[in-house]
């Protein structure tokens, strides 16, 4: 059987050097994984210390002013583990969206754990959702600042709340933004279509 020909020119040096440029960005990928990695031990950590709590000792006991582990200190622990999932959740988007929409494809259509959000991710779609997750972290950072609001100046819950606030209305204008795109390229297809 022959090989199927290829009808595309061969890219000239410099197009094909600054195409390849693009594999730059491997190594930083490695490294969010590698972060990811230390975000799954401190998880463990904090989870580990919880449990020990939950039985009388522990860390978290030996910090209780009165010895034992309170709803406020289990809800700040739990809080803080979400916060390491979602931003777990976070590396994984940018790690394997990033590098589907910028360095290589990764052909998982076939796949049975393709993740939904990836068969439709480009440049548009990664920013929107990166926006709306940090959202959620910054709402959890926020959440656990107000329960233990009496440790804080006023100052940094204002900073805090008016951080996530910037958060929002930066991720309003991000989905607005990509919306008016959207709906840019929708028109012109229908103009062109008439013609």
């Amino acid at each position: 059987m022959s090989q199927p020909v290829s009808t595309q020119a061969p890219l000239r040096p410099v197009p094909r050097f600054i195409f390849a440029s693009r594999w730059l960005q491997f190594p930083l990928y490695i490294g969010l994984i590698l972060a990811q990695a230390v975000y799954v031990f401190h998880f463990w950590v904090e989870l580990t210390h919880l449990i020990e709590a939950a039985f009388g000792h522990g860390p978290l006991i030996a910090q209780a002013p009165d010895g034992k582990l309170t709803e406020t200190a289990i809800m700040l622990v739990v809080l803080g583990l979400i916060d390491v999932v979602m931003i777990s959740n976070l590396l994984i988007m940018v790690i394997v969206g990033g590098y589907e929409t910028f360095v290589s494809r990764m052909n998982l259509e076939s796949h049975p754990d393709q993740p939904e959000w990836l068969s439709h991710v480009n440049a548009s779609v990664l920013k929107v959702k990166l926006a709306t997750a940090i959202i959620g972290i910054s709402s959890i950072h926020l959440l656990k600042t107000f329960i233990n609001a009496e440790h804080y100046e006023v100052k940094t819950l204002v900073a805090q709340t008016a951080i996530h606030i910037t958060f929002l209305l930066s991720a309003i204008a991000i989905a607005y933004t990509d919306y008016l795109m959207e709906k840019a390229i929708t028109l012109a297809r229908g103009h062109s279509g008439e013609h």
